[in-house]
């Protein structure tokens, strides 16, 4: 998403050809493919070690009950840091680059610079949001030590913050934006206040 914003407004003769279907299917092909390792390292070390008992026993499904090892757990906190690391790197580089040829296209249009940084901005946020629950792992699994009510709280809590909330921000974001959807929007809260004043 932010690879696909920066080469829409730094490299805008080149959006067609770089962000064509083609190339679009191969780098999630590759980001998904790159993903799935460690979870593949995970099930395949799980299904060799665990007994046949342990398929009878009650547990709680997370990926905690898959790991035996403390290797595997190394590996899980690694790819996640790393992860974290790199698409950290992407942003900010992606971003700076962004808000400067956004300045530099508005010119002397305040106005313009004003609408277009907060529109960065509130995109900045929602990939914060997305870089938030690759850490959302590590809170889980040290609240599964402690507490099981409170690991389930958290990570209710977490799904709805770090996981659905972003994908939610960019039609909200753009809808806003729209003139008309903003009205309509503003005339049926309005709406649905007064019918509540008179109930």
């Amino acid at each position: 998403m932010t690879l696909e914003r920066y080469v829409a407004i730094c490299m805008p003769l080149r959006h067609g050809e770089l962000c064509a279907t083609c190339s679009t299917m191969h780098c999630i092909l590759i980001i998904h493919g790159l993903s799935s390792v460690p979870c593949i390292v995970i099930l395949c070390t799980f299904f060799a070690s665990a007994s046949l008992s342990f398929y009878k026993q009650y547990q709680i499904c997370s990926v905690e009950m898959f790991i035996f090892h403390t290797w595997q757990d190394h590996l899980r906190s690694a790819v996640h840091t790393f992860q974290f690391l790199i698409m950290c790197i992407i942003v900010i580089f992606s971003y700076v680059k962004i808000m400067k040829v956004a300045k530099a296209a508005s010119g002397e249009d305040k106005k313009s610079t004003k609408k277009g940084l907060r529109t960065v901005l509130l995109h900045g946020f929602q990939l914060l949001l997305c870089l938030i629950q690759l850490w959302c792992p590590f809170i889980e699994s040290s609240l599964l030590q402690i507490n099981v009510s409170l690991y389930e709280i958290v990570r209710y809590i977490n799904f709805i913050l770090f996981y659905l909330a972003p994908r939610c921000l960019s039609p909200l974001i753009y809808g806003l934006r729209d003139e008309v959807f903003f009205r309509a929007l503003k005339h049926y809260a309005s709406f649905g206040l007064h019918k509540r004043d008179i109930i």
